[in-house]
């Protein structure tokens, strides 16, 4: 790794990265530490024209990426992967750094991005085609994948580098140029990163743009014409808006949106394992994750019991600077999150939720939080939270539980404990979600099985080695005869 990749004095330092790094349209940010406050540096913010460059930039190069053998292309992608593997312990301090996470969580999006793009090199050596039927005699008719174009990406902060490295690595492998947008919150890791590894590891030049900036920035890589299709991970708020101006351009687009995912616990649960497994679902990144266990519906009869447990294990959480050891709580990213988050809860209070413990924060640092009496109508029941809470809602019958757990606009993510396997497949099978997990918590992320949502979570393009190749490629069908055939006129 370049030893100044993640430091102030780096080539990036205040500059977009389009065919080497340089000035942008619309000056800098700076890039901060959330736990300390302290500057990392500044990022460039992309203007109109500077992606408009870019994407032009990107459609002349792609035409040739495209014709490079896909192996190859995958070659590139496993050498990149060699490397995000190689430098885990940097790469981990700065994800630390930039999104508040503890080290485990630094550590394991490290060691999962280097595998998501490890999986997705391994694209370039399947079939890309197959022989079709036909029906007339002497016809040889055969579907092959061919590339997109120029495919934008925009990424979140929370956990930039592998959210953006399950987009990236299987849209350049299947032939595509990509223009990355990370979140001004976390440049660093989330392109920085892309744009200095992917040239040490080969990439040819043109192929790869990142374009940091808000939403002027994203607006205008949604709307220019050499973008042919957008893929984005974030609020279900801005996916609303990216898919109706994409839409309207018949751009294909790929949304993995919010999620207020339930966790059900059944009255035959082992309620020390399950409160353990609930308070990692709701607490991990500080609550800062779509996939999070927003509302914890749990069987009345062990209401009090798991309540319990779950304050206890609350209870033992170390809050402050993650980069500190045994801490395993860092900050809220921001002022506007972390007082979003305290409204939520204050509002559900006012309403008759009961805290248990937390419902405090000091600056960013917001205390996990367990709350009991919530019913649905109460904020922290129906709005996707974004922080360290759960809420713990009772049911009777497994009917209430499936009733309780649909309540929602979203289907992203959902998750049954019981021993009883043909109960909890019984209840998974009436959830609305795309992401279902029996006996595990909702948080859980892998590369092999599809990751995405429906309702208010996403459009139903998922990530993963399934559908990755779909997702980043077109369809094209290419008959062939010996001689032209003789028709009627």
């Amino acid at each position: 790794m370049p030893s100044t990749l993640f430091a102030p004095t780096g080539a990036w330092n205040g500059k977009i990265y389009s065919n080497g790094w340089k000035e942008p349209g619309l000056g800098g940010e700076p890039v901060t530490d959330k736990a300390t406050g302290a500057v990392l540096g500044q990022i460039g913010i992309a203007s109109e024209a500077d992606v408009a460059a870019a994407a032009a930039a990107a459609h002349e190069a792609q035409r040739a990426w495209a014709q490079v053998p896909a192996p190859k292309r995958g070659d590139v992608l496993r050498t990149f992967s060699e490397l995000v593997l190689e430098y885990t312990d940097e790469i981990a301090v700065q994800l630390i750094r930039e999104t508040g996470a503890n080290r485990v969580k630094g550590v394991w999006e490290a060691q999962m991005a280097s595998r998501e793009i490890l999986e997705a090199a391994a694209l370039g050596s399947l079939p890309q085609g197959i022989l079709a039927a036909s029906a007339e005699e002497g016809r040889q008719s055969v579907a092959r994948r061919t590339p997109i174009g120029v495919v934008g990406i925009i990424t979140p902060w929370n956990s930039p580098l592998l959210l953006a490295a399950r987009a990236v690595a299987p849209a350049l492998v299947m032939g595509n140029a990509v223009i990355l947008k990370p979140d001004i919150q976390s440049p660093i890791s989330g392109g920085v990163l892309f744009a200095e590894l992917l040239k040490e590891a080969g990439l040819p030049e043109g192929l790869l743009h990142v374009l940091p900036g808000a939403v002027a920035t994203g607006q205008a890589l949604v709307k220019d014409p050499a973008v042919h299709m957008i893929s984005f991970t974030g609020s279900t708020r801005a996916g609303r808006e990216i898919g109706s101006v994409a839409g309207g351009l018949l751009k294909r687009v790929s949304l993995e949106l919010g999620g207020n995912n339930p966790y059900i616990v059944l009255d035959d649960a082992d309620i020390e394992r399950a409160a353990g497994a609930g308070a990692w679902g709701s607490f991990f990144h500080q609550g800062q994750i779509c996939l999070t266990s927003g509302r914890h519906l749990v069987h009345e009869s062990i209401a009090e019991a798991y309540t319990e447990a779950l304050v206890r294990k609350a209870r033992t959480l170390v809050i402050g600077d993650p980069l500190t050891e045994g801490v395993t709580l860092g900050p809220i990213v921001n002022e506007r999150q972390a007082a979003r988050a305290e409204q939520i809860v204050s509002d559900s209070i006012a309403q008759g939720a009961r805290a248990l413990t937390g419902a405090s924060r000091d600056g960013l640092f917001y205390e996990p939080t367990v709350l009991t009496g919530v019913t649905p109508g109460m904020p922290v029941f129906d709005d996707e939270i974004f922080g360290p809470v759960a809420p713990i809602t009772t049911f009777s019958t497994d009917e209430e539980a499936v009733a309780l757990a649909n309540g929602t606009s979203y289907g992203l993510s959902a998750a049954v404990v019981s021993p009883n396997l043909v109960r909890a497949q019984r209840i998974a099978d009436k959830l609305h979600a795309g992401v279902i997990h029996i006996n595990d918590q909702t948080v859980l992320h892998e590369v092999y099985g599809p990751i995405g949502g429906v309702g208010d979570s996403g459009n139903g393009f998922n990530h993963s080695t399934l559908t990755n190749a779909d997702q980043f490629s077109e369809w094209q069908w290419v008959t062939t005869r010996t001689e032209v055939p003789e028709y009627s006129f």
